[in-house]
């Protein structure tokens, strides 16, 4: 049956794509769906954030009636702009086992990205790499913990088949809470009361003054962040979209700001895996039941991720980041959690690596942002 790649545009078209990769992973007992109201924010381009300084266009790919892959092509101006680059993106990737698919869906991308003249293409990227990005490459046996992405193991295969190539790798650490080092623990407790002489105190998080935490995070955050690969600081509006959504799920117990005198220097911040929940949720649909599973249910996760880490250039390799670890952990083992996620961890970032090893935290997974040569305009 012959391939048609369509344009997915209208909004019955756009539920097409978000629901294509229920469809895809319906065996898949590791396969979480990600929230469709969640999902269906992101594609409207008078609400979602990205789209102030980015575009994107989604395709279908059909096989007669049926569904058999997705893509968006991507313009991200702004990450281009902050790192003098000249790349297009791509996300939203998944298809059948097939190789003709696979590159018939890029192929639009490349179509519709042409005009840019991009040198080449980078993803996947939901859209940005602020947000969801990499395809798993190893650790395949469990389900992800939020946030994070999950596609068939053959994806690695089939992409290296047709020409792309690994940009960067992004490490999954677990750390599970009652194997983690003793030894390190205390000794970051030492550190801490080290550090505790020089000015620097680390508490929680205070959920009722949210507001004025997020600005502390925001201004660390893009500090701390900025030489990082592929980072691209948030826009204010970004960042309080972020905020908004995360605000319901935080838990102050596992969210630590570190302050150099009253002045913040560092975040940490871990989440309830609330992936253990969702799991079950039909085509990730919240209404009209799933809602109250969610709320109710969120305190009885096993485990945490750790989303992200920050700490100012001029205070790193003091320890810090090791007491925001051995926090989680004690908290973790109060609770009598299974343990945590630290990701994503870029591979190029040693001392993080180097934290998560030593308190004996084991790399289990790994994603894979990958590039895709394009030719120059006057070339096709």
């Amino acid at each position: 049956m012959a391939l048609e790649i369509r344009e997915a545009a209208s909004k019955a078209e756009i539920r097409q794509f978000i629901d294509f990769a229920h469809e895809l992973y319906k065996d898949d007992p590791n396969y979480v769906p990600e929230l469709y109201i969640a999902q269906k924010e992101m594609f409207d381009k008078g609400k979602y954030p990205f789209y102030e300084y980015g575009d994107a266009k989604c395709f279908l790919a059909y096989e007669g009636r049926e569904i058999v892959g997705r893509i968006a092509a991507i313009k991200n101006h702004r990450y281009n702009e902050f790192h003098n680059s000249n790349v297009g993106f791509f996300g939203f990737f998944e298809f059948i086992e097939s190789e003709e698919v696979a590159r018939a869906l890029l192929q639009a991308a490349q179509d519709w990205l042409s005009g840019e003249n991009y040198d080449y293409l980078m993803g996947p990227t939901n859209f940005t790499t602020n947000e969801t990005a990499g395809f798993l490459v190893e650790g395949f046996e469990e389900p992800p913990k939020i946030m994070m992405t999950y596609n068939a193991p053959f994806y690695n295969r089939i992409l290296k088949s047709i020409g792309l190539e690994k940009e960067m790798d992004l490490y999954a650490y677990m750390i599970y809470s009652f194997e983690a080092s003793d030894k390190s623990i205390k000794m970051s407790q030492l550190i801490e009361e080290r550090l505790k002489r020089s000015g620097v105190s680390i508490r929680k998080i205070s959920l009722k003054n949210f507001k004025e935490e997020v600005a502390h995070i925001k201004k660390v955050y893009n500090a701390a962040w900025e030489d990082n690969w592929g980072f691209v600081p948030f826009t204010e509006k970004e960042f309080e979209h972020l905020a908004d959504g995360l605000k319901m799920l935080a838990d102050e117990d596992f969210a630590y700001i570190a302050e150099q005198d009253g002045e913040p220097i560092g975040f940490s911040i871990s989440l309830p895996n609330i992936n253990e929940i969702t799991i079950n949720f039909k085509k990730g649909r919240l209404f009209p039941f799933n809602i109250f599973k969610l709320l109710l249910g969120k305190k009885k996760a096993k485990s945490v991720r750790v989303l992200a880490t920050g700490i100012l250039k001029e205070y790193r390799k003091k320890g810090i980041e090791a007491i925001f670890f051995a926090r989680n952990i004690l908290e973790a083992r109060k609770r009598n959690l299974i343990g945590g996620e630290a990701s994503w961890i870029l591979e190029s970032n040693q001392d993080m690596v180097t934290s998560a090893e030593k308190l004996n935290g084991i790399k289990y997974k790994t994603y894979r942002i990958y590039k895709y040569p394009l030719p120059k305009s006057n070339e096709q």
